[in-house]
């Protein structure tokens, strides 16, 4: 697994967080598919997880759009590492949602045994996980997240070489 820093990072004393600016270095960063850094990258941590949420419909609603909101503004200031971290943020709310979905109070194992899914067990989480992904998907189609993630990778180097996951 690649994780999503270049080099050694300490981490606060106080908290999970990198020690480090990555909108002042973000040559720091490096992209993965997955949802590895939401809640170590700083200052966009503190930007994005504030709006996230998946506790009710009406609630990821407005998450989801706020989120979608951020990543326009970080797409403006032509800012990859948080337009990467708002997909990494819809990208949680989807699967977080979908498997509070399909498993009872969202535990995929039980004494270590994985239990089969139900479809769908809470169906308004599934409508959640639905609202994240039709802004993941937007996020996911937009030229410029794809030239900026190209052009970090060109600056900065080595990143996961396959494409977005579903």
């Amino acid at each position: 697994m690649t994780d999503p820093v270049r080099g050694e990072v300490e981490e606060h004393e106080d908290g999970p967080e990198y020690a480090v600016d990555f909108r002042e270095r973000p040559e720091r960063y490096r992209p993965t598919n997955d949802e590895r850094g939401v809640f170590k990258i700083e200052p966009y941590k503190s930007e994005l997880l504030p709006l996230w949420t998946i506790a009710g419909l009406e609630g990821a609603e407005e998450a989801a759009a706020a989120i979608r909101e951020q990543y326009r503004e970080y797409r403006d200031r032509e800012e990859f590492v948080g337009m990467d971290l708002a997909r990494k943020y819809l990208q949680m709310g989807w699967t977080r949602a979908l498997r509070y979905a399909k498993y009872p109070g969202g535990k995929k194992y039980v004494d270590g045994e994985e239990r089969d899914p139900q479809e769908w067990y809470d169906e308004e989480k599934y409508e959640i996980s639905q609202v994240y992904r039709e802004h993941l998907d937007a996020v996911r189609a937009d030229p410029a997240y794809e030239r900026l993630r190209e052009r970090h990778r060109e600056r900065h180097g080595d990143e996961e070489s396959e494409g977005p996951s579903d």
